[in-house]
């Protein structure tokens, strides 16, 4: 059984649902009095996001190879990124860290590919919904990923970043949330929304979208556990 690593904080709200299931998770799939052993090395998401505001991509880089190391240190097998931004850095990370990365990316798509979906909509911060990392995956399994306007996008970055970071969940945000997927989805053909920020689930789930949800918490959750289970 492999230890996991986890790099969290980015942020606090959405680190605990993957302590939680993935605890909870190998828990069910091994015996009722067992946990896993793994550790946790928590960094500011807001250090985070000024790295990524600078266009410092060697900076952020080196911030988050130190917690890495700090991980391989602790004896961990392997490593996961609990954020889809800091996933920006995350080829150039994975050259220089001295054991291997779990993407949340690739988790993600994959499970599209199974569910057969063709054109889905991301929302995340503005760095993810902009740029080519998240998207270049996709397009090479045959997936079409159309992301809000420019107006849109700048909602749903302050959302994330004023309100979810912080735990704060508003029936309003919400509103505009479904108000934007609704459009993607008559405008632009969405089939399915990717929820591309880690603070996303804890607003927006497959009971109240207007289209079905990719939760890229529980997907990389899942991916996690079946690692930490790999013989």
């Amino acid at each position: 059984m492999k230890k996991a690593g986890l790099i969290g904080g980015m942020g606090p709200q959405s680190t605990m649902p993957y302590y939680n299931g993935i605890v909870y998770g190998v828990r069910e799939r091994t015996r009722p009095d067992f946990f896993p052993n793994l550790t946790i090395e928590s960094i500011n998401v807001f250090e985070v996001l000024g790295y990524c505001g600078r266009r410092d991509y060697e900076g952020l880089t080196d911030h988050v190879l130190a917690a890495v190391q700090n991980l391989a240190a602790a004896g961990c097998d392997f490593a996961v990124l609990t954020a889809n931004t800091t996933h920006i850095i995350f080829d150039r990370l994975a050259a220089r860290t001295p054991i291997p990365l779990l993407s949340i990316v690739e988790a993600t798509c994959a499970e599209a590919l199974s569910r057969g979906y063709r054109r889905i909509a991301l929302l995340g911060t503005t760095f993810t919904m902009t740029g080519e990392f998240y998207k270049e995956p996709f397009r090479r399994n045959g997936i079409e990923v159309v992301v809000p306007s420019v107006e849109e996008m700048q909602l749903i970055d302050r959302r994330i970043t004023d309100e979810l970071e912080l735990g704060h969940i508003r029936p309003s945000t919400l509103a505009e949330f479904q108000a934007i997927i609704s459009r993607m989805a008559r405008e632009e053909g969405a089939e399915a929304v990717v929820l591309g920020c880690t603070e996303l689930p804890l607003l927006l789930n497959d009971q109240n979208s207007p289209l079905p949800t990719l939760d890229t918490v529980a997907i990389h959750t899942t991916a996690i556990i079946n690692k930490i289970l790999e013989d």
